[in-house]
């Protein structure tokens, strides 16, 4: 009898455990998913979405009065809330968190243009919010979001098979779309700008410090989504003349330091023996570094940005480093493609 009691006991623990499972992680981004299904990366009064602060009465009143427009791929916002609640369900099997998940699946396939772009914002249209954008790697993070799913990678493979369909060919029109936004120099295809008129498709500025140029961090991102797909003759060339343009155009003999004076950043280029570095934005027709400012005003020379911009934004990197000395190579082994 004790015995057929403890078991009964084990059973009945084993299902309520099941139905209880919860991350708490995840429960905080249940609650600040908005109703389009997407996430924000601010809140109605501005403040930072932040999932390590408590959730007190002020900070609950907060979330339910943000609204839709503040739905955004920008700065990591929703793909990050995907990747986590889908590895919060494969963990703890809470359908409420695969529920979440799908659902913020959906918005990135609702706010997908027909071109394959990705607006920054969606529904929000204002200011740059709906330009095609690369910048922070918002669209290139909604991308392998869909990818993952389409394919059944990193535990997506529990989405339902609808969204799986509508993934893959959400997937096949953003390759399209990189492809297309690819800039050309005189027929030659170079790397990737960071925003793009939505219907045009032509390069675009954004903040008044980011004009039209050639954006190098994004460009490696994009490179790195394209190394992940079947190679086709159009991936392929637009992979390799990537690279070429990095190699072509790293800045040599200097880094890139940041350093802190007084709880301030201090952003300097120092000459360095042997150190490799990329500017952050190059002249979409010749090449050149150049540096926006707050005016919205050009500069090719970086001592002339002013200091809140020069010391407020990483104007240098050694963005594609990796990319061209370990990650590119491995690709053209794994795939026994000849580098010419």
């Amino acid at each position: 009898m004790k015995l057929k009691i403890y078991v009964f006991a084990f059973g009945l623990t084993a299902v309520n455990l099941s139905a209880q499972v919860k991350d708490t992680l995840a429960e905080k981004m249940l609650i600040y998913q908005l109703p389009i299904g997407g996430w924000g990366k601010q809140l109605e009064d501005k403040s930072v979405v932040n999932y390590s602060l408590p959730l007190d009465k002020d900070l609950l009143r907060k979330i339910k009065s943000t609204g839709d427009d503040h739905a955004t791929i920008d700065n990591n916002a929703t793909s990050k809330e995907i990747n986590a609640l889908i590895k919060a369900y494969s963990t703890t099997k809470n359908p409420e968190y695969l529920k979440a998940a799908e659902k913020g699946i959906s918005y990135l396939l609702l706010m997908q243009y027909k071109n394959g772009g990705f607006p920054q914002y969606y529904p929000n249209t204002g200011l740059y919010r709906k330009q095609v954008t690369y910048n922070d790697n918002a669209m290139i993070n909604a991308l392998t979001v869909l990818y993952n799913v389409a394919e059944g990678k990193n535990d997506f493979d529990v989405v339902n098979s609808k969204l799986k369909e509508k993934s893959k060919d959400a997937v096949k029109r953003g390759i399209d779309c990189i492809l297309k936004t690819q800039v050309l120099q005189k027929g030659i295809p170079t790397i990737w700008g960071d925003q793009y008129n939505e219907v045009t498709l032509q390069p675009d500025k954004a903040r008044a410090f980011e004009p039209i140029s050639l954006a190098t961090a994004e460009s490696v991102g994009i490179v790195r989504f394209l190394m992940m797909q079947p190679v086709t003759p159009e991936v392929e060339k637009s992979i390799k003349s990537a690279v070429k343009w990095f190699k072509q155009n790293k800045i040599e003999g200097y880094s890139y330091n940041v350093s802190k004076v007084n709880g301030k950043a201090i952003r300097t280029l120092t000459a360095e023996k042997g150190s490799v570095i990329w500017a952050r934005f190059y002249d979409i027709n010749n090449n050149r570094p150049l540096f926006g400012d707050r005016d919205g005003s050009v500069k090719y020379n970086y001592n002339e940005v002013s200091e809140e911009r020069r010391n407020g934004y990483s104007w240098f990197g050694d963005f594609a480093d990796k990319l061209i000395n370990k990650e590119y190579p491995k690709w053209l082994e794994k795939n026994k493609i000849s580098d010419n």
